[in-house]
This record gives structure tokens, sequence and C-alpha cells, in this order.
């Protein structure tokens, strides 16, 4: 079946998260990525955990559909087909350690000297100049850096988020970069030189947090599963558990209090009349509405929060997501090879009518570097 990104060839000189992210999701749309990992360990993301029959979570989750290829690129032949691999190339994507890339000619002004169409996108904690410019980073580092850690948590303990929010921020972020320049290149036939950092691509999607913390002169509210501006918004008690809802706003306020509570008087109440009023009281509100749902069970609850229109969901756990009712009847999986066994794994987002993503073989270390070298062994360098 053809794919959007068919005859794209990608080289990826990338370890961790950010890039292999990004990369991975052009390998899905039918680019060839053709990853540079070191010899032997190769991207150390694959020593991160064994549970994938074997295999890093990180890694499997990361690089399907690639060609692993080892090189030392500072071994005069290693570099030389690095060298024929870029002159080939449409994409080439780096996240080395600040400076590397400049120390090694790998980076754009030297890379799009010899060859002008070439897409560069680099990948850093905290970009090219600056006070940290030089500074190392790492998901949760840039996590802190951000505020997000102090925005998240209970008022007790500040919390990291539960998965590699800035890398994926980020590699999302150098995945649409990439994609807006393979556009760009088809009118104008010009590459073009990407940089895209972390403290960017998360600080972005602090935005909100920030704002109102600045305009609003207060500090992060920390409200632990709860909406620190909307209410009302998170977990309440019922007789066997738990459910989440989400008022949105005064409409779907008027419709709880009527059909749910059975408390029309709310809706007049000053105490509740807008959502900064609900905000202020809360626990208040918590209250009244614990007070309803913990004479019903989860299900009664859902039901009756369904029938009403009001937004809710059940609290799962990550395993839960590889079972989830609604995935599982939409067909949102497909099983793909590791070099431990086959796994898993979940569609990309993005439904195409018509096609069908190739989310391809996740690589051993270094599988594909005999067939490589063989190939461009025989290739002269490809035209600018």
């Amino acid at each position: 079946m053809p794919q959007p990104l068919d005859g794209i060839v990608v080289v990826a000189l990338e370890q961790a998260v950010a890039a292999p992210f990004a990369t991975r999701q052009l390998a899905d749309l039918g680019a060839r990525v053709i990853k540079i990992e070191r010899p032997g360990a190769g991207d150390f993301a694959r020593g991160y955990d064994r549970t994938v029959h074997g295999q890093s979570s990180y890694f499997v989750w990361l690089n399907r559909g690639k060609e692993s290829v080892e090189l030392d690129v500072k071994d005069t032949e290693d570099r030389r087909l690095l060298d024929k691999l870029v002159a080939h190339a449409d994409v080439f994507v780096q996240n080395l350690v600040p400076g590397a890339a400049d120390r090694l000619g790998l980076d754009a002004a030297t890379l799009r000297a010899a060859k002008p169409g070439l897409i560069h996108c680099s990948i850093s904690g905290y970009g090219a100049d600056g006070p940290y410019r030089a500074k190392k980073a790492y998901d949760l580092l840039v996590q802190c850096e951000t505020g997000l850690v102090l925005a998240t948590g209970t008022p007790d303990a500040p919390a990291k988020a539960g998965m590699s929010i800035a890398d994926i921020a980020t590699g999302m972020y150098a995945y649409s970069g990439i994609l807006s320049a393979l556009y760009d290149r088809e009118r104008t036939g010009t590459g073009a030189s990407l940089h895209v950092a972390m403290i960017d691509a998360l600080g972005e999607w602090m935005s909100q947090p920030a704002y109102f913390s600045r305009y609003g002169h207060e500090p992060p509210r920390r409200t632990g599963a709860r909406h620190p501006s909307i209410a009302p918004y998170g977990p309440y008690r019922t007789s066997d558990g738990q459910v989440f809802l989400a008022v949105q706003n005064d409409r779907e306020w008027t419709v709880l209090c009527r059909d749910l509570l059975d408390r029309p008087d709310l809706v007049a109440d000053g105490r509740f009349a807008t959502n900064p009023d609900r905000v202020d009281h809360n626990e208040e509100l918590t209250r009244i509405i614990e007070s309803v749902f913990s004479a019903r069970d989860a299900e009664q609850v859902t039901t009756l929060l369904d029938a009403a229109g009001i937004a809710n969901a059940r609290l799962r756990t990550p395993e839960d997501l590889t079972r989830h009712p609604q995935l599982t009847a939409r067909h949102r999986f497909r099983s793909v090879d590791t070099p431990g066994g086959t796994m898993s794994a979940m569609l990309p987002p993005v439904e195409v009518a018509g096609q069908e993503p190739l989310m391809g073989a996740v690589p051993a270390v270094g599988q594909h570097t005999r067939a490589i070298r063989a190939e461009f062994a025989r290739d002269a360098p490809a035209a600018p």
C-alpha cells in the first residue's frame, strides 16, 4: 500500500526518547529511517528495562520500522559511510549532547552547505544559545525547569508527570516541523535547518499554568487528581469506589444540579454561581456531590452521568489501556515483531481512510549494518 512518505530517507543519529519518537512517526508514514547506534551497546534506551520479551519498553515503543546501523562516527571508515548516508538523505535528525554535532561537522550549516535540499533537525535541552546551551537535559530535569513539577501533585508534595512528557512534546514538535519542511521543500526545492529545544516544547505546554500564576499573582495550585481552576472536575467517591467527572460550563452545572444531585437550588447559590466561585468553594461542593454519589455504585453513577450528558471516566491502570474496551472494539492494536518476540502495539492516532500505517519490526542493535554497508558501498553520493 502506498504511504505518504514513500521514498523519503531519514538518517537519525539519535538516542533516548525525543528524537526517536519523532523519527518513528516518520517511519510509520513510510519513510526509510536509518538509525545510527553506538557499536555494541546501541541507543542507551535499549537498557532502560527488559520488560517486553527481554527488550526495553521505551525502545520497542520508539523504534519500530527503523533500520539499525552500528557506526563509530569518530572512525574514519564509519564516518565515510555516515557521510554517504547523509548524502542520500532527505532528513537528518540528531540529539547528541550539546556541541557534539558541531565538533563532528554534523551541524546544519556544514551538512546543508554540501546539500542545500537537506532538512536538518537538531534537538537539544535548552537551545543553541543562552546560558543553558551547554547544559545536559533529561525529561525530569526539564519538567523541573519549566515549572511542571511544582504544578503537579498534592499540596504536600510536588510530582513529576507519569510519562516522558518533555520528550514527547519535543518529539511531536520535531515531527511536525519536519513534515512542514518537507512540504515547503516540495514548493521551493530548498531544505531547512530546524532546532527544537525541550524547554521550548514543554514551555509551550506549560503556558496556561504559567500565565495563570503570573497574571493571577498566585503560586501554582497542586490539587492532586482535581483540576486546579475548574470545578467540579476530578474524582468523586461512590459506594464502591470513585468516578471522575468534568463540568465545563454553567449549562452543564445546571444539568448536574437538577438531574443528578436533585439540588436545583445550588444553581442560584452564591457559593457556586460561577466557575471561579465553585473553585473557591470546592471542598463544600465535593461534600455535596459525594453525599449523593455515595448512595450509588460507580456503574450507576456513570450511567446517570452519561444520560445527562456530563463527561465522566473510570480510573484505569496503564495496563488496562492495552485492553481498553473502546480501543479493542475499534481494532486499534497491531502485532509488531521485536527481537524477543511479537508484541501488541497501538496504531498511530491519526486515522487516514484507505491507509494502514506500516508499523514495521523493532530492530536488533546493528541488525542492518552489513546490508547498509553493502548497499552504500555501491552507491555514488546523491545530488543535493
